[in-house]
């Protein structure tokens, strides 16, 4: 049976001491910095392309829903950063939601809950992933809807094949860079591009509208109702734009076993993306707002089918508009590449605890492609691809990509901080970040607004009154998630699913490294396993061996 890799090669002693107290292996390669795990998750959040593909959230609540709804929403957010950052800086491991689910619950519920938020994350993120993919085919037709003059019409045919293009082009290009070993370097390469296009904007708009711009009363204080619900319920609608933007700060915890000094990178990264995402999402907002028609329903029925599009459009015209929305799209499909990163990561610590169906197979690592989980990556392009259909029935079915995303992502952020709050308060070791007395509170906050942005993606965003076209399918797709992957342990998992494994070879591990292990209660259930391990000298590691792809 083949050894895991050396750690030694792979990672700096203190981080591989720091997975082992959780009782795994080291078997990717830490080539993440601090400012690349911060780029992954800015890279996944897209700031303007997400704007972009959000606003008909936005826009029917008017400036007031737009602008102080982002920035209202943005700092709940924070909140939540704030809570899985104090996690995330204890316990860095790619599947941290699940892990510490299973770490804080009573032992009656940590196996079931788990289990749930494993798959509820998992499906998230390749949820994710198809809504990311889906808008760029969205932005890519919008623009040849516009060099057109509106004569060409996509058929639902034609936007699940350029999704598809997409979905297969990302896993190209992870492939060739995880080969040369550039990935965190490419997320810098997309952040800067991200910053670029915002700029960009923020020159083209203002100067493309000059003498038509609106007021700063009109952005700050205008208010609108486009929706069937009461103007207060419309203005919390449009805090679905910030929610679904600012939705990939938990990448930095996927990729925290390829990050360098991961106790600090984790926390940094999260903490500085939804930061860059809250201020400088509040001032494109402000920008947009001052830029945009006062005729809002006019944006909303756009024949470009993108209301930025129209935007563009109105300020420098179809050529202009074609050259922005192509940056914009661009932008998008660089988000595609960043998030099937991190889907691929949680996927395979999933598959590494033996979750998923076929783990044997997706939990190897190929060392030719630089130690990453290739297999994975291609696992999770598929699923997109077999979800994506969900496009061709029709568009409120196509929006269950994007309500997977949210509400499945939800749910699995919240089960951990919760956990943690209820049953897990003396079992948690702080790490090198950490919220002191505000912590408590801080974990309590985050939980009820994560309920609450949970009820705000179920809600049929038109008003109450729904058809089978415009009935919010949020509680449908989710419940069948979440209900199907409880079905599944209850029925046949809880036989053999226990929590997460021991990889770590117990006939590698020190004294002092096993003596830590229990001190931190990171696998405070397993700690007979590891000592009958030490001393029958059997392979800890479960075979995972590691497989060229």
């Amino acid at each position: 049976m083949a050894s895991n890799p050396p750690s030694e090669i792979l990672a700096k002693a203190e981080d591989a001491d720091m997975l082992a107290r959780m009782g795994y292996a080291q078997e990717l390669k830490r080539n993440f910095s601090k400012f690349e795990v911060l780029g992954i998750a800015f890279a996944i959040m897209g700031l303007l392309p997400s704007i972009a593909s959000t606003l008909a959230f936005s826009i029917p609540a008017g400036p007031v829903g737009m602008v102080w709804g982002w920035f209202i929403a943005s700092g709940c957010i924070f909140v939540v950063g704030l809570a899985m950052a104090d996690l995330g800086s204890a316990m860095p491991t790619a599947g941290g939601l699940y892990w510490w689910t299973h770490h804080f619950s009573a032992p009656r519920y940590r196996n079931p809950l788990s289990f749930l938020v494993g798959y509820s994350n998992t499906l998230g993120l390749v949820g994710g992933l198809c809504s990311i993919d889906y808008g760029f085919a969205l932005m890519l037709i919008s623009v040849v809807v516009l060099a057109t003059d509106g004569a060409f019409v996509p058929t639902n045919g034609i936007i699940y094949c350029v999704f598809l293009g997409c979905v297969f082009s990302h896993v190209i290009v992870v492939m060739l860079a995880s080969k040369v070993n550039i990935m965190g370097k490419l997320q810098t390469v997309f952040t800067i591009a991200n910053l670029v296009l915002i700029a960009a904007t923020f020159i083209v708009l203002p100067v493309g509208r000059r003498g038509e711009r609106n007021s700063a009363s009109y952005v700050f204080t205008e208010s609108a109702n486009l929706t069937g619900w009461p103007q207060g319920w419309a203005f919390f609608l449009a805090w679905l734009s910030p929610i679904w933007t600012i939705g990939g700060f938990d990448s930095c915890v996927h990729i925290s076993e390829e990050a360098k000094n991961a106790t600090l990178a984790v926390p940094w990264g999260i903490l500085g993306s939804i930061g860059l995402c809250w201020s400088l999402g509040f001032l494109c907002c402000i920008v947009i707002a001052s830029c945009m028609s006062t005729d809002l329903e006019s944006l909303l029925t756009t024949p470009f089918g993108q209301p930025m599009a129209q935007i563009y459009y109105d300020a420098v015209g179809k050529n202009g508009a074609i050259i922005m929305m192509t940056f914009l799209f661009l932008t998008q499909w660089l988000m595609g590449i960043s998030i099937l990163i991190a889907a691929s990561r949680q996927a395979w610590a999933f598959s590494r605890d033996g979750a998923l169906p076929f783990s044997g197979f997706f939990s190897k690592i190929s060392k030719r492609f630089g130690h990453t989980p290739l297999r994975c990556v291609w696992g999770c392009a598929v699923s997109a691809c077999v979800l994506g259909l969900l496009c061709l029935i029709a568009s409120a079915a196509a929006s269950a990509l994007f309500s997977l995303c949210v509400a499945g992502n939800n749910l699995a952020w919240f089960t951990p901080i919760f956990a943690r709050i209820v049953w897990g308060r003396e079992k948690f070791v702080p790490g090198p970040f950490y919220t002191g007395r505000f912590s408590i509170p801080i974990a309590i906050a985050a939980c009820v607004f994560l309920v609450f942005s949970t009820l705000l993606a179920m809600m049929p965003v038109g008003g109450p009154h729904v058809t089978p076209e415009t009935m919010n399918y949020t509680i449908v797709v989710n419940c069948a998630v979440w209900g199907g992957a409880l079905a599944y342990y209850f029925i046949d998992a809880r036989k053999w699913f226990t929590g997460p494994k021991v990889t770590i070879d117990a006939a590698e591990l020190t004294e002092e490294q096993e003596r830590k292990m229990v001190e931190d209660r990171l696998v405070d259930a397993k700690r007979d396993s590891i000592s009958s391990g030490k001393k029958e000298g059997v392979d800890m590691s479960r075979g995972q061996e590691t497989g060229d792809v």
